[in-house]
């Protein structure tokens, strides 16, 4: 199963710029993250700094109790072992064909024979669908099989950690479709910590457990995907419905008057281009290919959503009671001690899990 990644008051600047101050978050192991905010907001940036090629001036990013701010380069090296990063282009090699690509980290970095490189490297190019591709050389392929050889070789040591840096970037919306879907077989297979910064506000409503946002130097919001898809945040709300009338600008953010203006000029029945409706709510999350396992991050993270459910506001409460099936609403108003036909469902952090255990994981 994946790692938990703790970060506390991280701070990152270039020179006198400020890319983000103070974030605080934590990457539940073995669920399935998504960082969103506009162009420029540093979300790359953090993502380097998570797996230690930039130092935060400030914070820490704990994982197994070592903190990679501070940590001295051996235990940043053992550390890195932990990951595997998928970068925007995919990064591959011009002048090695597919195979030698992926199986570069395994010669890197490992012993192995290479009888055994050849059994992971082709393992892994199943995984990702690419069998018979071994010998294609990257500019002989697309853009979508170059981003699938890319997550192979970030797979091929075995991470706890995928990091995947706008995995949909020069993607065409089917070919962002498969990558998305195979990012879930993946979790659903070995159980990873997956950390995906993208601009999809599709990616982002059907694919991570968690969401997060970053805006104006700052984290925003970070939590389960049920919080964020159903928040009245402003900056949320807006980027999520793709508008234009919010406080996301074109090159920053917008005063107060100009976010005025937009408001009285749509109420006025004018258009802005946007779409008609918000689309705020608990849209469905994508599941694994038929034939593999349950993800066990789906039913960690509704425990933890209706933990703190009486939190939330009315509509966001009913929103996300709505999206559970007839089976998850008998099991927690049962745990909430409501019985399994009507009542509120609140329920106390205490209380087991409805859900039955697979290998000693809930």
């Amino acid at each position: 199963m994946g790692v938990e990644v703790v970060v506390e008051g991280l701070t990152k600047s270039f020179g006198k710029q400020t890319i983000w101050r103070d974030v605080t978050l934590t990457l539940p192991p073995g669920e399935v993250s998504v960082m969103l905010g506009p162009s420029g907001t540093g979300k790359s940036v953090f993502l380097k700094s998570l797996v230690g090629l930039l130092k935060p001036e400030q914070g820490k990013i704990v994982i197994n109790g070592v903190d990679l701010v501070r940590c001295s380069e051996h235990k940043l090296y053992e550390i890195r072992k932990l990951f595997g990063v998928l970068f925007q282009d995919g990064a591959l090699f011009g002048s090695m064909n597919l195979f030698d690509n992926v199986a570069f980290p395994l010669r890197e970095h490992t012993r192995k024979t290479e009888a055994e490189v050849r059994r992971i490297v082709l393992e892994k190019m199943e995984m990702v669908g690419l069998v018979g591709a071994e010998k294609k050389l990257p500019g002989e392929i697309s853009g979508g099989m170059r981003k699938r050889a890319g997550l192979a070789r970030a797979l091929v040591l075995d991470p706890e950690i995928i990091l995947c840096d706008e995995p949909d970037s020069g993607l065409d919306p089917v070919r962002t479709a498969y990558l998305s879907q195979l990012l879930i077989d993946l979790n659903s297979q070995i159980d990873a910590t997956i950390l995906i910064v993208t601009h999809n506000i599709t990616v982002a409503r059907t694919v991570p457990d968690n969401l997060g946002m970053l805006f104006r130097r700052e984290l925003v919001m970070f939590g389960p995907r049920e919080v964020l898809l159903t928040s009245d945040e402003p900056v949320v709300e807006q980027f999520l419905n793709g508008r234009r009338i919010g406080p996301i600008g074109m090159s920053e953010e917008k005063d107060q008057a100009t976010m005025a203006a937009e408001l009285a000029h749509r109420e006025a029945g004018h258009s802005d281009g946007s779409p008609d409706e918000d689309v705020r709510g608990v849209v469905p999350q994508l599941e694994p290919t038929p034939g593999l396992p349950p993800r066990g991050a789906v039913r960690r993270r509704k425990d933890r959503v209706m933990t703190i459910l009486h939190t939330l506001p009315p509509e966001a409460q009913q929103s996300i009671i709505a999206s559970l099936t007839p089976e998850e609403q008998r099991h927690y108003r049962v745990m909430a001690g409501a019985g399994d036909r009507t009542g509120p469902i609140a329920v106390d952090p205490t209380t087991p899990s409805p859900w039955p255990r697979q290998g000693g994981v809930l």
